[in-house]
């Protein structure tokens, strides 16, 4: 009886333990299947440049227009520097002839071979003495020294809003880059959840491209904004310091017509 009762048993694990035996291998076989389609989903290749192929029109968009912006600022930066260092030298060197000069025609004639704002400056003090050549007899010097000093003023203030333009744009894309980047981010997660509501996973393969395509918007954005953020902030410091040796022209031409019209009324004896 007991070996009847262990024949039977086996018997029974057998016819049970057969099917289990047969189906274990399709099980396998289904999750090696399913690994291998998340393996063939998974981007294999996350550069910036796939990323972005792979990106949304939108995105993408967002992308150039930040590369484009990046590109701008940098060629800003080479014009600016060649045109601030070059109207920075010739301003030094018009500073020190009128510093050395005695007289506006001596500082004229110092000057004939230079160029820039600060031989503009000489030639229109000379311009407004030779207008009031006929009144200052009369008229006295006074209205002579405000005119000048009036239209010196003017043109120091077109030589600084001259050498301005342009750094407006790397305010603009200093203050803006970020914003347009975050744009191109959140519409690429936006993107990335959709993926997921249509695909009823949360599977790497679908989130991983999206979320890694958002990034990469802010990340431009930011490559866009830094440098011209810096590079303006240079800017206005450079474009200050030329704007105080402008006024320091502008101040020694008024000095010397004053002194011109100082020894026009002096006695002959004490002329130059």
């Amino acid at each position: 009886m007991p070996f009847n009762i262990v024949l039977r048993s086996s018997w029974l694990i057998a016819a049970l333990g057969l099917p289990l035996l047969t189906t274990s291998p399709a099980w396998a076989q289904d999750a090696l299947e399913g690994a291998s389609v998340v393996s063939a989903n998974l981007p294999h290749d996350l550069s910036p440049w796939a990323m972005f192929m792979a990106a949304d029109y939108v995105v993408k968009a967002v992308m150039i227009g930040l590369a484009f912006a990046s590109v701008l600022t940098w060629i800003i930066l080479v014009a600016k520097v060649l045109e601030i260092a070059g109207a920075t030298r010739r301003m030094r060197r018009t500073l020190r002839l009128v510093s050395d000069a005695r007289s506006l025609d001596e500082a004229l004639q110092a000057a004939q071979k230079q160029r820039g704002t600060g031989t503009l400056l000489l030639r229109a003090a000379e311009g407004e003495v030779l207008l009031s050549q006929d009144a200052l007899d009369n008229a006295g010097g006074d209205g002579l020294k405000d005119r000048v000093a009036s239209r010196l003023a003017r043109l120091q203030a077109a030589a600084g809003r001259r050498l301005s333009r342009g750094t407006g744009v790397l305010a603009t894309i200093g203050s803006t880059a970020p914003f347009v980047g975050l744009f191109g981010t959140v519409w690429g997660i936006m993107n990335a959840f959709i993926g997921i509501s249509q695909a009823q996973t949360t599977n790497l393969a679908v989130v991983a491209p999206g979320i890694a395509e958002a990034l990469l918007a802010t990340a431009i954005g930011l490559v866009a904004a830094i440098p011209a953020v810096v590079i303006y902030n240079v800017f206005s410091r450079s474009i200050t310091g030329y704007r105080q040796l402008v006024a320091d022209v502008t101040a020694g031409i008024e000095r010397l017509v004053s002194r011109d019209l100082d020894y026009r009324v002096a006695p002959a004896g004490d002329q130059r």
